[in-house]
């Protein structure tokens, strides 16, 4: 596999399939760990980056794990930005310097990137809301990799971390969210003021500092250090339904009371996307948004939550780039992503029916 195959497949987590699909494209764990026998990352020369790579590299051959590593430090810029758009990698990551990697397995679903702000950044993601079944898979894998690498870890404070937040389990438990009904109602900043008080962090698509592109959020935990994964995963599998329930209230609002209006947007969004000459970005994603919405509640026939969450990242810069071979300026990009949803969108229709 290569990183020009990858424009050819999509990851399991775009699926649309597991529990709560609807609302949750997908539930992602991610472990910190850092060997025991070097400086962290920020700390580290050049030399020891190396030697991390090599450890890693080693450890996932003698534990015979499926897994492509690419080297990110010899990647173009177009192919670190690709790989950020898949989420496979960090901004931080793609944007740093010196030895660095990310080994990732064909379904997408395992990636873990070497020396970014620790020497490991471990992930493992599902479509829908699996955040159990996602544990059992990382720590696993986990396991393996620790049978071969000696992880920084004290008794009394647990897994040590470059960032003292992560100190502890080192671990992050998030759920991505498509949530149009609480932007639209109005409701979305009391949602998030809420779970901000309980020491969940709310995200935009790409993670901290980004932008909630297209209505989806992530909200993961806060606090590493004081609890246990079980706990930490447990206050997540309390509270999301609770963030779901609100949508789906939010959208039957939108159902009874704007009826008209929410079928008169749901159509547009369809028709601009499937007959556009040329479009932005951001406004592919709000347009993508309502019709992901449109098809939750019935208003479109023939066209798949999958099509739709793999047109989220094929509509942006990179993948268009690496689609045409060639690098596009802004109006050029614009061009290839209208081409592109109208060839996806061809043979979809509205519903004859209002919902």
């Amino acid at each position: 596999m290569t990183l020009d195959d990858l424009t050819r497949t999509s990851g399991e987590w775009l699926r649309g399939t597991g529990p709560e699909s609807d609302i949750v494209m997908c539930s992602r764990i991610r472990l910190a760990r850092n060997l025991a026998d070097f400086p962290f990352t920020n700390r580290g020369s050049r030399t020891e980056k190396t030697e991390i790579e090599s450890h890693f590299r080693s450890a996932i051959s003698a534990a015979k794990l499926e897994l492509l590593y690419f080297d990110v430090n010899s990647l173009s810029s177009l192919d670190r930005q690709f790989l950020v758009e898949r989420q496979i990698i960090s901004r931080e990551l793609s944007g740093s310097e010196g030895p660095r990697g990310v080994a990732i397995s064909s379904q997408e679903n395992v990636a873990i990137m070497v020396n970014e702000e620790d020497h490991l950044r471990i992930q493992y993601m599902l479509s829908g809301f699996r955040l159990n079944e996602v544990w059992d898979e990382i720590n696993a894998l986990d396991d393996q990799l620790e049978e071969n690498l000696a992880f920084a870890y004290n008794p009394s404070l647990g897994y040590l971390t470059a960032c003292p937040t992560n100190v502890g389990t080192g671990i992050r438990v998030g759920v991505m969210l498509h949530l149009p009904g609480l932007v639209q109602t109005k409701q979305i900043d009391k949602v998030f003021r809420a779970l901000q008080k309980i020491n969940l962090a709310v995200r935009g698509l790409y993670g901290e500092g980004s932008q909630a592109f297209g209505d989806f959020y992530q909200i993961s935990n806060q606090q590493t250090l004081g609890k246990s994964e079980q706990e930490l995963i447990r206050i997540l599998t309390d509270v999301v339904p609770q963030v779901l329930q609100y949508e789906r209230q939010a959208r039957q609002t939108l159902v009874t009371e704007r009826r008209q209006h929410l079928h008169d947007q749901v159509s547009r969004a369809y028709g601009v996307l499937k007959t556009a000459q040329t479009i932005s970005s951001e406004e592919t994603m709000l347009l993508l948004s309502s019709v992901r919405m449109g098809i939750n509640l019935g208003l479109i026939d023939d066209l798949s939550i999958a099509t739709v969450n793999e047109l989220f990242i094929q509509t942006q810069p990179a993948f268009l780039q690496k689609l045409r071979g060639s690098e596009l300026g802004v109006e050029e990009r614009n061009v290839a992503r209208a081409s592109h949803l109208r060839s996806r969108l061809a043979n979809g229709r509205m519903a004859t029916g209002e919902s």
